[in-house]
């Protein structure tokens, strides 16, 4: 399969990996508050990095289906708020400001603590944590009952490889890349979506906590053991290895709120 590429023939930063979920048509009568969340969403995702550059407007009108007067003033509101940059020029474009997951590599201290519990005030982690394992749990299962081809198989090793090889500062962003994938292999486009959003809530909580050597590597054996049982089509091995991986999140999650 190509590469995505811009307006002007360049690959886009990424690929496309989840790009695919998250972006989708609007609604009609709301285009500008869909369009502005969604785009929002790649952004918290870290789907497209710190530094790089979003899809060309032109691309990102046609995956929204919204006009390019619309998708100014989406991207207007996000350069005011400080989290893109638009540059002109050959090598132009917008660029994210936003840095997914700055916070996770820092000591949280007290301080940190304080705005998790205040992050935290605002949601329901409970049912938000419940939620995000019944999905992925689910999207786990329906990847080892499907038959998936050559190609899709070879975008989970990929993601994977890209985890195992991951700087720290860089974890985050390439862990919620192979979730979302699963997400979107599982075959249903509902759950994707679902799914893309409850990470991005999850994500925000992580984000305020530290990023723990000895848990990521936990993580990773998980991960692999779950591939493992997702390419053998064993559908139970599948779940139960989601089950127990998102086990580990709430359990670290409820740590560092207590």
């Amino acid at each position: 399969m190509s590469e995505p590429r811009d307006a002007g023939g360049d690959r886009l930063p990424g690929g496309d990996e989840g790009l695919s979920t998250v972006l989708r048509p609007v609604r009609a009568g709301s285009g500008f508050e869909e369009a502005l969340e969604q785009i929002l969403q790649v952004l918290r995702l870290g789907l497209v990095s710190y530094g790089e550059r979003l899809p060309s407007e032109r691309e990102l009108a046609e995956r929204l289906r919204i006009s390019r007067v619309t998708l100014r003033d989406v991207l207007k509101v996000l350069q005011d708020q400080g989290l893109v940059e638009s540059r002109r020029g050959r090598y132009g474009g917008t660029f994210v400001r936003y840095r997914a997951g700055a916070l996770a590599d820092a000591d949280p201290g007290a301080a940190g603590r304080d705005e998790l519990r205040r992050a935290v005030a605002r949601i329901d982690v409970a049912d938000v944590l419940r939620f995000r394992e019944v999905l992925e749990v689910g999207a786990a299962e329906l990847c080892a009952s499907r038959e998936l081809t050559a190609e899709e198989e070879d975008r989970l090793q990929i993601c994977l490889a890209a985890t195992n090889d991951a700087p720290l500062g860089e974890y985050r962003r390439l862990d919620t890349r192979l979730h979302l994938t699963l997400a979107e292999l599982s075959g249903s486009p509902s759950l994707a979506a679902a799914y893309a959003g409850v990470r991005a809530t999850v994500n925000d909580l992580l984000d305020r906590i530290p990023l723990l050597v000895r848990n990521l590597e936990h993580s990773q054996n998980q991960h692999a053991a779950l591939l493992d049982a997702i390419l053998e089509g064993d559908t139970d091995g599948a779940r139960e290895m989601m089950r127990e991986h998102c086990a580990g999140t709430a359990s670290l999650l409820r740590g560092f709120l207590t």
